[in-house]
């Protein structure tokens, strides 16, 4: 939080200026007051030049609080911008890894509303806090020169402001943080409920989870309050100063209030001193007003620790031009462990892949297929062992280049609520409509285009909402044709098709598969005529390492 505060330091600096004019412009309005009201009650004529003078100040004064506010929302806005594409690139880095260990409504959670509640913090509290000393010492000065008592009074009533913001900030903390625990866990469990509808439905677990969402729904209520009981309890500190001021200046200035026609630069200067009060609180006021931002602010910072530390950029290499010459795989006694307590998922693995082979991974779920590919792809390093591609090791490849000689399709593909040609293009931005429209053509997309009234852009839903499964997958394998990468990644991608349909994509995929160096990792029998070599794993350990027939 330290480290942020000093980066938004200078965004928030035209919103303390702005705050700082208008307590400027609110002493200025306060003499002018003074001296209108001490002439009346001295029963001499008002002067027009203070009139116009309160006037005047009166409209600064606003122009100066639109300001800051307009200031305030930019400083906010710039901020939350900074923190979310950092905490988007960790997220990034960490890839599945981090779901694996985090429900993915607790990262949504982190990356949307954690961020969001961090708005006021940078656009409230930090200029607030800058003014809590600046307008209050302003107000001091002034009141020391119209009056030395005044400017006691507000000093002595002014440092047990702090101290009591001090006491309710420890209880305030508390509180805020736990608050935000049992708002996390209720979004975390909507968000996770909502995606596993259909199981509970079938679960017959609706009204249990209907009453567990709802005591979630109840404590977050509870701790809300608490909350604001606390912040209500910060106001009246502060309510409580002010009046206190406000007795002891009046009973101080009473003589000179209460003789009616007096002297009117007496009269005019009880009156200033008194107004100088709430000019002197309100920074104080909205200081006070802002540290439930900080408060919250630190319970969100706490989530945004949690998360994958930025990965440390890796040295610039020389990276041969992998793309002309093919990819070579070699794993080299590569152990990878995900979780202590179940042993390894690779245990000293080590096979040799030469450009433009194929090579199908068998075996039985847990056996360390996926850990293959997730290492290929850059989602996790081994702790021990080496991965060479091309002869280089993987650790001293950028990130960028190692991308973009990978191409991966999945059990399902992940579209987007978009046309289809932007979900095939989503695998090279820059490609032409022709481009797109020749990958759509050897992914056998066009029996399913030719029946659309809208071709290629046809909308579809979140998800894929609106094709089969083949039709889902033939889209992913039109976005490998898109990109064209020389290493290709295959996991399980006909495991959740009817044999008819598996045979058609199976189709696709050895059109796709020619010329490039192919790793699929698969159950299916039918995949294994692909040809080349079949590495079959058992514990993470190579068992078999033979050719198959088939095709290469």
């Amino acid at each position: 939080m330290r480290a942020q505060m000093r980066l938004g330091r200078r965004p928030a600096a035209p919103v303390f200026l702005f705050g700082f004019l208008g307590t400027l412009f609110g002493v200025l309005q306060a003499g002018c007051v003074a001296s209108i009201l001490g002439a009346a009650l001295s029963r001499q004529p008002a002067s027009v030049r203070m009139l116009i003078g309160f006037a005047a100040f009166a409209v600064l004064r606003a122009l100066a609080s639109v300001a800051a506010d307009r200031a305030a929302v930019r400083a906010g806005a710039q901020a939350r911008r900074r923190l979310r594409a950092d905490a988007l690139n960790r997220v990034l880095a960490a890839g599945p890894i981090l779901l694996s260990s985090s429900a993915s409504g607790d990262v949504a959670t982190t990356l949307v509303d954690r961020i969001e509640a961090l708005d006021g913090l940078f656009g409230r509290w930090l200029p607030a806090s800058m003014n809590a000393l600046a307008g209050p010492l302003l107000v001091l000065l002034v009141a020391g020169i119209e009056d030395g008592f005044a400017a006691v009074t507000l000093l002595v009533a002014g440092i047990f402001v702090p101290f009591g913001m001090a006491i309710a900030g420890i209880g305030a903390a508390r509180a805020s943080s736990q608050q935000f625990l049992a708002l996390s866990r209720l979004q975390a469990r909507f968000l996770d409920r909502v995606r596993g509808i259909a199981t509970i439905v079938l679960a017959g677990r609706v009204e249990a989870e209907a009453s567990a969402l709802a005591s979630a729904a109840d404590d977050l209520r509870g701790r809300t309050m608490r909350v604001l009981r606390v912040a209500f309890l910060s106001s009246a500190l502060l309510d409580c100063a002010a009046a206190a001021s406000l007795v002891v200046l009046a009973l101080h200035y009473g003589a000179a209030l209460g003789g009616g026609a007096g002297d009117p630069a007496a009269i005019s200067g009880a009156i200033f001193a008194l107004l100088l009060v709430p000019e002197f609180f309100a920074p104080l006021r909205a200081y006070a007003l802002a540290y439930q931002d900080r408060l919250q602010g630190n319970g969100a910072a706490e989530a945004l620790v949690a998360l994958p530390a930025a990965p440390p950029p890796p040295p610039v290499l020389p990276i041969r031009n992998v793309t002309a010459h093919g990819v070579s795989i070699a794993f080299e006694d590569v152990v990878l462990t995900w979780d202590a307590s179940r042993g390894p998922a690779l245990d000293g693995l080590s096979f040799r892949l030469a450009a433009g082979e194929t090579m199908v991974l068998a075996g039985p779920s847990g056996a360390g297929k996926t850990s293959v590919l997730e290492v290929l792809l850059g989602f996790v390093a081994p702790q021990s062992g080496r991965v060479l591609i091309n002869g280089a090791d993987m650790s001293t490849i950028v990130p960028d280049a190692l991308a973009k000689l990978t191409a991966w399709i999945g059990q399902r593909p992940i579209l987007f609520a978009a046309s289809i040609s932007e979900n095939i293009r989503f695998a090279r931005a820059d490609a032409t409509d022709a481009e797109v429209a020749d990958a759509a053509r050897l992914a056998r997309l066009d029996a399913l285009l030719a029946e659309l009234p809208e071709g290629l852009e046809t909308l579809i839903g979140e998800g894929g909402f609106g094709l089969s499964g083949a039709q889902a997958q033939r889209v992913a394998i039109a976005r490998a044709y898109l990109k064209n990468a020389p290493l290709l990644l295959l996991d399980e991608p006909t495991s959740h098709l009817d044999p008819a349909t598996e045979q058609e994509v199976l189709e696709s995929l050895r059109r796709l598969v020619v010329g490039r160096t192919v790793i699929l990792a698969t159950h299916s029998a039918a995949a294994h005529g692909f040809g080349g070599r079949r590495l079959d794993l058992r514990a993470g350990r190579a068992t078999n390492n033979a050719r198959l027939s088939g095709v290469a």
